[in-house]
């Protein structure tokens, strides 16, 4: 039975920001069929499910403030490329996960239009008012920043209003008030409208925590319960994934009611291993992680990234080098876990604060005046000065996509690598921080993952009951062809070795 279920959880996602992937009339706007012009390359990929950022009408570039939530936003499309799209990734196998904004709406949506027009409209309990009496007597006119916001002061002003009303992220986006059943039959019809009327496979849940306020935060939790309960009746075996952006002791309740949660400590340690060079005992940490998880939701799924929309993108994290990057897809295409890659990614894509530069178009060929390229920013980080566009890194054995490329089917084809649910991972010791090296058990064939996060050269032995080990499956070290030759490992190389006498050879790129 866990196999089964397990057999139908994609086994790497692919996160797209619609506006920047790919245009296909000409408007310098990515759209949804642009999306599906791409569908053959994200099968190629590997790749087993997309998420779409939010594709509803919204006044902004981002389209996190939702002004209609049945409804395609028109520069992406209609309704009828959103279905066309649907049907092509789902005949290459390819689950589509709708990113579902139930945090808050923007000011233009019509229940908030409706709802700051008086006290007594019946709209006015969608969302948070207080008086500012009210407000200082609870304490919550200012709040600390977090990860996910750095507003201070969340309270708004309604002009001729003595109520204020409650933007978490932005005076822009009013958070809504789940204390009102009437606002939760609206968010029930909603999921059934995108579950059985259109036919998504799940949803990506932006801003899980926040659903409450911090004053009423233990609530939050509770209201993924009733969200899992409607999905469920909707659409039996969707799929949900929450953006809780909070160290692991937080997040892990959270997997009681959805299937998966991002693992931010994770995406951050990796980070600052990728710069400092050392490992953090990120094994025994993610050990310790998935204990915490299983108490809550035996059948969780780790949701993996490096980075994402909200995140300086990996590959200028390590300051573009190409080394790093590559290490950097092998450690996260070797750990137990649902991988995401944010697009771009797999080509090596730069991006840097504030967030339009960590959100810029895709490069699909050397050609400036490509119709396919975006054109609604002007990148400053990823230039065909600064990145090889995918048409030239195609042709380029040693290029950072066929990299990903080859890491992603390896682990869409080993089932030590693919298991997700009961996540096998054990740590192999080495004696050295600048080595990180770990164990995939699994009944059809195991395997044991080193990396070299430094920049020198490393010894490495491993233990006695580890001898076998000597077939390679895949490497980026000239040292290690097919078998392990010598007991070194250049510096940023990884190396995935099979008992001998029971591997196949993997291409190295």
């Amino acid at each position: 039975m866990l196999a089964d279920r397990s057999a139908r959880i994609p086994k790497v996602c692919y996160e797209i920001f619609v506006r920047s992937f790919c245009d296909s009339n000409g408007d310098g706007i990515g759209d949804l069929n642009g999306v599906t012009s791409k569908l053959d390359y994200l099968a190629d990929l590997g790749i087993g499910a997309i998420w779409l950022t939010p594709i509803h009408p919204s006044p902004s570039y981002h389209k996190y403030d939702v002004t209609d939530y049945y409804a395609i936003e028109p520069e992406y499309g209609t309704m009828d490329d959103f279905r066309r799209l649907l049907a092509g990734a789902h005949t290459r196998g390819i689950a589509v996960y709708l990113d579902l904004i139930v945090n808050h709406t923007s000011t233009l949506h019509p229940w908030f239009t409706e709802a700051r027009k008086s006290k007594d409209n019946p709209y006015r309990h969608f969302y948070w008012w207080m008086t500012q009496d009210q407000i200082d007597h609870l304490g919550i006119s200012e709040r600390e920043t977090s990860d996910d916001s750095q507003v201070v002061y969340p309270w708004h002003e309604n002009p001729g209003d003595d109520e204020k009303y409650y933007g978490l992220f932005f005076k822009g986006m009013p958070d809504l008030n789940y204390h009102s059943d009437a606002l939760r039959e609206e968010i029930a019809r909603i999921i059934r409208f995108w579950l059985n009327d259109v036919g998504v496979d799940g949803f990506r849940l932006d801003a899980a925590r926040h659903i409450y306020p911090e004053w009423d935060k233990e609530q939050s939790i509770t209201f993924w319960d009733f969200f899992s309960k409607v999905v469920e009746e909707a659409k039996p075996g969707a799929f949900t994934v929450g953006e809780v952006w909070a160290e692991t002791e937080e997040v892990a309740p959270y997997l009681r009611n959805l299937n998966a949660t991002f693992h931010f400590d994770l995406s951050f340690a990796l980070q600052r291993m990728l710069l400092a060079g050392r490992d953090e005992q990120i094994v025994d940490k993610l050990q310790a992680s998935f204990n915490l998880f299983q108490k809550y939701n035996p059948l969780f799924v780790n949701a993996i990234m490096l980075t994402n929309h909200d995140q300086e993108r990996i590959g200028s994290v390590v300051g573009g080098n190409i080394r790093k990057i590559k290490l950097a897809a092998s450690i996260l295409l070797t750990l137990p876990g649902q991988p995401y890659l944010y697009y771009g990614e797999e080509i090596g894509m730069l991006g840097m604060k504030p967030d339009p530069y960590i959100r810029e178009p895709f490069l699909w060929t050397p050609d400036p005046g490509d119709p396919q390229l975006t054109g609604w920013i002007k990148p400053e980080f990823t230039t065909l000065k600064t990145v090889a566009p995918l048409s030239a890194q195609t042709s380029d054995a040693t290029s950072v996509f066929n990299h990903y490329r080859t890491l992603i089917h390896l682990r869409n084809t080993e089932p030590a690598l693919n298991q997700i649910l009961a996540p096998n991972l054990q740590p192999v010791r080495l004696g050295d921080d600048q080595l990180l090296a770990y164990f995939r058990p699994h009944v059809d064939r195991s395997l044991i993952i080193i990396h070299n996060l430094g920049d020198t050269e490393r010894a490495m032995t491993l233990p006695d009951d580890k001898s076998l080990f000597t077939e390679v499956l895949f490497s980026t070290d000239p040292l290690h062809e097919t078998t392990l030759t010598t007991n070194r490992l250049s510096p940023h190389s990884s190396v995935i070795l099979a008992p001998a006498g029971n591997a196949r050879a993997v291409e190295k790129q």
